[in-house]
């Protein structure tokens, strides 16, 4: 990938289109710019005026006296490529287009950004934007951006005792951009970066993250996204930050249609099916988010215990208030978290230190006697130090700080010497100072205790990916190389009988079956199967057979074979006269089991989809389907089936035996493998109904069908 240096930390920076009147967004920029100890050289390009707030200016960037890295284009959109290029020839690196005006806009705007990615091919030049609303490099005190979020900060861009735990913003909503950085900064959040990539012509987000992992002086990601243009990118660069163990937290818009129209409509974004981006965030561990709000106070949680993430979701409370203990131990649960009851060592060492009024059950009510005599930091190291908790969430109330400066030295040093995480929740809007010594101490501080546990949630189910990651690498063998398949993938859907012999072929097996052309024939393979037998019309035309009554069920003897031999083919004639008949499918019924779906969509972005759900009445009455990026191991396949609200079927219930799981799995992965390895000729692949027996006993493939690419959507539908 491309080094990002000149455009994220540069020596010289041109700022075109400089204005002396600040209540333009052209004057703005500079004065943001220059309100910050920015160190390198700075040169407003202006045509009507020789000095620009103080600096001398130049008519152009071919007239200042050195190379540029960096031009900052405040410009109208018609004189954005005009300018590009003579930046281009100048030898200008980078560039950061804050102007707007155009792919998010119909007509000539598409025009425009296309001429901007020609010319940013022709001269190698790295440009940002266009619509985007800058960025900030705290380390270099660099703010071209005219974001009032970074006007006047009377704090500084950083705080200046926390040197570890940074955060980058990357979004391509330069507002959003901006809006997680001023929601932060209060909470003495350490930023490294805020980079808002706007329409995206060029440079990608991803890109982004990938430089910043590369500079290492980035901990957690928080991204705004609107789509994903480039699956390659977002897969390497995603694996790459969960193998370092730096988090990413998202929000991605487009989950409603008000969502997508909002996407298209600003950055001329095509946002994708969420369900699709979901599947892809749990592969990568990525923690999607709700609200800015509670994205910054996860952030901050993952940047101050990157390194000493919980082991699981056991939950220890201390509090001096009953109430506050119990309303958040209702939270803690509702994230899904446990609260256990202390073990009795645990308790009877916190109990010394407790009123006759007080519990040491969990929530730990250590009343605002105990916290006045040991302190919050004292009860949260006691409760810590049980092997049932994995992490701690203090009550407290941070309107005042005389409580945490009585106890200033045991802050730091439980904060230091405990391995689990602590958190704290106030109760009451706490003061700047509290929130302060708080944060220098090593605790971040919560003001809404639903984020506080939903953050305590992320970190355990981020820590349980990273550690399964390696195992799931192990365990991704994914064959290819198969044998040629014995049908040709062309440009009509395949046949039940066609998609069957595929996935035979592949080692996934399916009921026995024999395609006739003659009643006398549907007769001989029906008593050769000495079983009931199902009579399945096949045609390329017909793929929706039991629609048109091309399928009759559960035949015992020839009399009802040959009657409904003689049924189909009336029905199909009747409603596809022109219909390409192929003949008609004898298939054993399966045994009883639970039905399931098993299935393949290609998303354009990403590719080939696995989705497994649950068949029968299920799949009409709950809608329950789960959705992973092919291809899958065994493990991951069970790791899927688990995501499935009706995934306790599958254990057994109600005096049923086990299905066989393993089965099922092993058929997933075996279908991911076939997706993968002909993701550039087939589009979808459907297998419904999937019967699992018991365990042990194998699934059955009772129907499948396989659709070409260039066959198109429509006959899925």
């Amino acid at each position: 990938m491309a080094d990002l240096s000149a455009l994220l930390s540069p020596q010289s920076v041109a700022i075109v289109g400089a204005s002396p009147d600040v209540s333009v967004l052209r004057g703005r920029t500079l004065r943001v710019i220059r309100r910050h100890p920015y160190r390198g050289r700075l040169y407003p390009i202006s045509r009507s005026h020789s000095e620009v707030q103080g600096l001398k200016a130049y008519p152009s960037v071919a007239d200042v006296p050195e190379r540029i890295d960096l031009a900052v284009l405040i410009i109208p959109a018609q004189a954005v490529p005009e300018e590009l290029e003579r930046c281009g020839r100048a030898g200008v690196k980078a560039a950061l287009i804050l102007a707007s005006g155009f792919a998010e806009e119909s007509g000539e705007g598409r025009e425009l950004q296309q001429q901007i990615r020609e010319i940013a091919a022709r001269h190698g030049l790295i440009v940002c934007g266009p619509n985007t609303e800058g960025f900030a490099n705290t380390a270099a005190a660099l703010c071209p951006t005219f974001s009032p979020a970074m006007d006047e900060l009377p704090s500084g861009l950083v705080p200046e005792w926390r040197t570890s735990g940074r955060v980058a913003v990357i979004a391509q909503s330069g507002g959003m951009g901006f809006a997680f950085f001023d929601r932060g900064r209060p909470k003495e959040i350490a930023f490294s970066y805020v980079v808002t990539t706007g329409n995206e012509a060029c440079l990608e987000g991803f890109e982004v993250v990938e430089h910043l992992l590369d500079e290492g002086r980035t901990d957690v990601f928080l991204m705004f996204l609107e789509n994903i243009k480039n699956a390659a990118t977002f897969r390497r660069v995603a694996a790459r930050a969960l193998s370092a163990g730096k988090p990413i937290i998202v929000a991605k818009i487009g989950a409603s249609e008000a969502g997508r129209r909002a996407a298209i409509s600003h950055t001329a974004a095509l946002a994708g099916e969420h369900v699709v981006y979901r599947a892809m965030f749990r592969r990568y561990a990525i923690v999607e988010g709700t609200d800015s709000e509670a994205m910054v106070d996860i952030a901050n949680a993952f940047a101050v215990y990157r390194d000493r993430l919980p082991r699981g979701k056991r939950v220890g409370i201390g509090t001096a208030s009953g109430g506050g203990g119990g309303w958040l131990a209702d939270a803690c649960v509702a994230a899904g978290l446990e609260v256990p009851e202390l073990d009795a060592e645990t308790r009877a060492k916190i109990d010394t230190h407790l009123p006759p009024y007080g519990t040491s059950q969990n929530p730990v009510d250590g009343t605002a006697q105990a916290i006045r005599q040991i302190g919050y930091s004292e009860l949260a190291r006691l409760i810590a130090s049980s092997d049932r908790i994995d992490a701690v969430i203090m009550v407290v109330t941070a309107r005042n700080t005389e409580t945490f400066e009585r106890e200033r030295a045991n802050l730091f040093a439980v904060a230091r010497e405990t391995r689990k995480p602590i958190l704290m929740w106030s109760y009451t809007n706490p003061i700047p100072a509290a929130v302060k010594l708080l944060s220098e101490a090593g605790y971040p501080l919560f003001t809404n205790m639903h984020t506080c546990a939903r953050a305590i949630a992320a970190m355990a189910d981020y820590a349980t990916r990273q550690r399964a990651q390696m195992a799931q690498v192990e365990d991704m063998q994914v064959r290819t190389g198969h044998p040629p398949l014995p049908v040709a993938i062309g440009s009509r859907p395949l046949c039940e009988y066609e998609s069957l012999r595929v996935l035979k072929a592949l080692g996934i097996d399916s009921c026995r079956a024999e395609l006739v052309a003659t009643a006398d024939e549907a007769v001989r393979v029906a008593g050769d199967i000495g079983a009931a037998v199902a009579l399945k019309i096949q045609s390329p035309d017909i793929l929706h057979k039991s629609d048109l009554g091309g399928v009759e069920l559960n035949l015992a003897d020839a009399g009802t074979v040959r009657q409904a031999f003689d049924a189909i083919g009336r029905k199909a004639r009747a409603a596809r006269p022109t219909a390409d008949v192929h003949g008609l499918l004898v298939q054993a019924m399966a045994p009883a089991g639970l039905e399931m779906i098993v299935g393949m969509r290609r998303d354009d972005v990403f590719g080939p989809m696995i989705m497994v759900g649950m068949g029968g009445i299920h799949a009409e009455v709950v809608r329950d389907v789960a959705l992973a990026p092919a291809p899958l191991s065994v493990s991951q396949a069970l790791e899927l089936l688990g995501e499935l609200r009706g995934s306790a079927l599958l254990g057994g219930m109600r005096g049923q035996p086990p299905a066989d799981t393993q089965a099922l799995a092993q058929l997933i992965a075996r279908l991911s493998e076939l997706a993968v390895e002909h993701a550039d000729s087939i589009e979808v692949i459907d297998l419904n109904p999937v019967i699992v027996h018991e365990a042990g006993r194998g699934v059955s493939v009772v129907d499948a069908l396989i659709v070409p690419r260039c066959a198109g959507n429509d006959v899925t539908k």
